[in-house]
């Protein structure tokens, strides 16, 4: 339920403006949130960026779980652009200043980026769900993966429409606070304005469920069976090469989904609290609470990369390698000796290629020569 920080300001009264004007801002509290949010954007925008090259740079990477996980740091990258700068912004200076576009943009994006996140995490768990329970049916090709992301977009796009129809800038709950003299009186705001508190509790409460709750249990009950069926498997030699590297990705992808849940938590507590009560929240004290769970929820675009690059040896010396092509130029005649993290290859591509049916690994093997007679050896797919 990713409401903007506008959002915080929706369904707020005339008295309780009065009351946060007696609350002067702290010099410490707007040092660490510019500090915090600075690091964010940074690791956020670095990483992903990172994670998103080196895969397009790289066709054996170009699968579907690779192709995903590319898609969720896209969505992440777009967080850190357009909301996270906006968000501080507003925060600090308690009212709106960058125009009415982007009042009705930010809220649009960020719930849309949230949107594709988790439905990026719910597609890979699904995937990863067909190729270890159904090995011998159906697997979808990197084909069906372009698509899915499109449609992903398509339908964030879409869930995330009545942000732009009822953000709103205003100074209308300054006119009418009871001060001898009145500086807000001039103050934007960007808030949300639905034609009715019912509407408004349809719509978040909606996306708390369809948004957050549904598709982390959908995720959850994907990877509760994978592991079922993994345990179940009792060949040594089979436990040795592929069940065991299979548990070790899929603990990977479910660390980046516990991690997404735990992240948006809080923040989907405070906007469901004041949505419903926001009477309960402190006069004083709530613009520290919303700052703390909001900055908890965008720490979540540092996942992907921290927990699948930073975390996954295969990433970095795919990364090693990129860089040290950037520096020296291309070498030619590299073969490729790649560990699968995934059973789904990339179409179109050699024999050596369609071995690697999902090559998170590239590593450079110890000769410099090859022969067009020899193909790159490829450890067995996991499963």
């Amino acid at each position: 339920m990713p409401n903007s920080s506008g959002g915080l300001l929706g369904v707020w009264e005339a008295a309780d403006w009065a009351d946060t004007s007696q609350c002067p801002p702290s010099v410490g509290g707007a040092t660490f949130l510019i500090v915090a949010y600075s690091a964010v954007i940074a690791v956020g925008l670095l990483g992903n960026a990172g994670l998103v090259f080196i895969i397009a740079r790289q066709q054996e990477l170009r699968n579907v779980t690779n192709i995903l996980i590319a898609n969720l740091s896209c969505s992440d990258i777009l967080m850190c652009v357009v909301c996270l700068p906006v968000t501080v912004i507003y925060t600090l200076m308690d009212r709106w200043v960058l125009g009415e576009a982007l009042c009705k943009v930010t809220p649009f994006v960020q719930c849309m980026s949230v949107t594709v996140s988790i439905f990026s995490l719910v597609l890979i768990a699904l995937e990863r769900h067909q190729l270890i329970l159904h090995p011998t049916g159906w697997s979808p090709a990197t084909g069906h993966s372009y698509l899915a992301v499109a449609l992903t977009w398509l339908v964030a796009c879409f869930i995330s429409l009545p942000f732009l129809s009822f953000n709103i800038l205003t100074n209308d709950p300054f006119q009418n606070i009871s001060l001898p003299a009145n500086p807000f009186r001039d103050h934007l705001i960007c808030m949300e304005l639905w034609p009715s508190d019912r509407h408004r509790l349809a719509y978040t409460t909606s996306l708390l469920i369809f948004q957050y709750c549904l598709p982390l249990l959908l995720v959850l009950l994907c990877y509760l069976r994978i592991f079922l069926r993994l345990r179940r498997r009792r060949d040594m030699l089979e436990r040795s090469r592929r069940t065991r590297g299979a548990q070790r990705i899929n603990a990977m992808l479910l660390a980046i989904v516990v991690a997404f849940a735990l992240c948006w938590l809080p923040l989907n507590v405070f906007n469901t609290l004041f949505d419903w009560h926001h009477q309960a929240l402190p006069d004083c004290q709530h613009d520290a609470v919303f700052s703390a769970c909001h900055l908890t929820a965008m720490a979540s675009t540092c996942i992907n990369p921290v927990v699948y690059g930073f975390l996954n040896s295969n990433f970095q010396r795919e990364l090693r390698i990129t860089l040290q092509r950037c520096q020296c130029g291309t070498r030619p005649g590299e073969s490729y000796e790649s560990f699968p993290l995934s059973t789904v290859g990339s179409e179109g591509v050699t024999k050596a290629m369609s071995l690697n049916r999902m090559g998170s690994v590239c590593v450079p093997s110890p000769r410099t020569e090859t022969s067009s007679s020899k193909l790159t050896k490829a450890l067995p797919a996991n499963v």
